[in-house]
């Protein structure tokens, strides 16, 4: 029992670096060559732990395998863009003008069934409000409304959007973030005399974030 414990935790943080060196997408954001490595690592990575009499190593050197082949494919795939169409595909427009694709519905094996339900999870409830669908190489669909049917930005009203940037979150849990200070080149005394005007001090707080436009949320903690 013991050796199996060890056996897992070894392969838990060869996995764990393996996909944090495979970046920080989410399972609906992978492509396809991303998708399959993550299956056969998850599939090596069961037997040794199955099977005690095979050694770890037997499952170790074929993941670092895969984190070289997915390396190798990432640099191709950042390269060329020849290569980029042939490793992750091209997006596919569904629907063109108002106009369903047949073709492109038969290519990517989609009936109307589920290009509805797809539209539906988009909240679309009407295919008759759609100009362009484009289904993305990571599976996800791109919807653009028809002019009368999207919905009015202040830039249709005339009217001038102001800057509102990056928030950062400058105290958490009572710890001061002096590296979100220094990105807004402000310092501990600064932050103090600000959380100040709440009653309390930055040691005290629960959460504290500046907006882009300079506006504080803070709360104070409780516990």
């Amino acid at each position: 029992m013991f050796l199996i414990f060890v056996r897992t935790i070894i392969l838990y943080i060869v996995i764990f670096v393996v996909v944090r060196c495979m970046g920080k997408k989410e399972i609906g954001q992978m492509q396809p060559f991303e998708f399959v490595i993550s299956l056969m690592i998850a599939d090596i990575a069961s037997t040794p732990l199955t099977d005690t009499g095979i050694p770890i190593f037997f499952g170790i050197i074929p993941i670092l395998g895969l984190l070289f082949s997915y390396m190798v494919l990432s640099i191709c795939n950042m390269s060329s863009v020849v290569l980029r169409g042939i490793i992750c595909g091209r997006p596919e427009v569904l629907i063109n003008k108002g106009k369903i694709v047949e073709k492109a519905l038969i290519k990517e094996r989609i009936t109307i069934n589920e290009l509805q339900e797809r539209l539906r999870v988009k909240d679309v409830f009407s295919i008759e409000d759609v100009e362009y669908a484009i289904l993305e190489t990571n599976g996800e669909l791109s919807i653009t409304f028809k002019p009368g049917k999207r919905n009015l930005t202040p830039e249709d009203m005339g009217i001038e959007s102001k800057y509102v940037g990056i928030s950062y979150d400058l105290v958490i849990d009572g710890k001061v973030s002096y590296e979100n200070l220094n990105k807004i080149n402000k310092d501990y005394k600064w932050l103090k005399k600000e959380v100040n005007k709440f009653g309390f001090n930055p040691e005290e707080a629960l959460l504290v974030i500046i907006s882009g436009n300079g506006s504080f949320y803070c709360q104070k903690k409780e516990v």
